[in-house]
């Protein structure tokens, strides 16, 4: 069977997250899917297959770490939805049915694909203990998200904080459900970005995620809330980077952005 890595979130390869991607007829047992997340070692490699016509949806979609398999993915949703559109097994939207309902794909003019997201809930905390040491920077603010992220969004003072964060990925471990994204306004917006972010998931067995698609359906209306505008850009990364264009609409979140295929080639297994 064929196997894809795609960069997602960016239109150059070696940027942005990559995501293997498995077009399957049916879903083999879970252990084989996660068998093959493993040796693909990426943050997260989806599987997907055709769902009979006239239904809720087109194809199913299923996500794995290396560790285990995650309720919700941005960057493989839109590395799948790149696949499906670039070999010609879909065109125009696509509805993708997953363990976070219905999610849906849609091909722009400009080469992007835009992604309908559910909204995720923030809901404002105290500090957690230990949660700054591990960090190694001071927080402004934390907020828990809904119950398929799990993520806690954390405000740093500024951009330098977030790109200066060396994290101790063993204390962060146990603070979160999920992960933490630690974020800030940008010190430069007229640099094309309206805000920063970088994700930490040592829990599902990622220490750093590159471009987090399903995080930014909490810091959407995070920023959106702070900034007074629905439509805004968003800034990930470290080592790697990539952009997450926002558009929240009430209760669902559209996440667009550019997809690149870096390697194909066939799975012996």
């Amino acid at each position: 069977m064929r196997i894809r890595i795609v960069d997602a979130f960016t239109d150059q390869p070696f940027s942005g997250n990559p995501a293997g991607v498995l077009l399957l007829d049916s879903f083999p047992d879970d252990t084989w899917l996660q068998r093959v997340a493993a040796e693909v070692n990426l943050s997260e490699t989806a599987f997907a297959h055709p769902l009979p016509a006239g239904g809720e949806a087109d194809w199913a979609l299923r996500w794995f770490t290396p560790t285990t398999e995650v309720d919700m993915c941005g960057h493989a949703t839109l590395a799948t939805a790149h696949v499906l559109h670039s070999t010609g097994r879909m065109r125009g939207p696509v509805r993708f049915a997953a363990r976070c309902g219905v999610l849906g794909a849609a091909p722009e003019s400009d080469g992007t694909i835009t992604m309908d997201f559910p909204t995720s809930s923030l809901i404002p905390l105290p500090v957690p203990h230990g949660l700054e040491k591990a960090l190694g920077a001071e927080i402004l603010t934390v907020h828990d998200t809904a119950d398929h992220i799990g993520d806690l969004v954390v405000e740093l003072r500024d951009e330098a904080a977030v790109r200066g964060l060396a994290p101790d990925f063993g204390a962060l471990r146990d603070l979160s459900t999920r992960g933490v994204i630690a974020t800030a306004a940008a010190e430069h917006p007229d640099r094309g970005y309206d805000f920063v972010s970088r994700g930490f998931f040592p829990a599902v067995g990622i220490d750093e995620d590159p471009v987090t698609g399903s995080a930014h359906t909490a810091l959407a209306p995070y920023w959106s809330a702070r900034f007074g505008r629905d439509d805004l850009v968003g800034l990930q990364g470290g080592s790697r980077t990539g952009i997450v264009r926002t558009r929240l609409r009430g209760e669902r979140t559209l996440l667009n952005g550019h997809a690149v295929t870096v390697i194909e080639g066939d799975l012996h297994a």
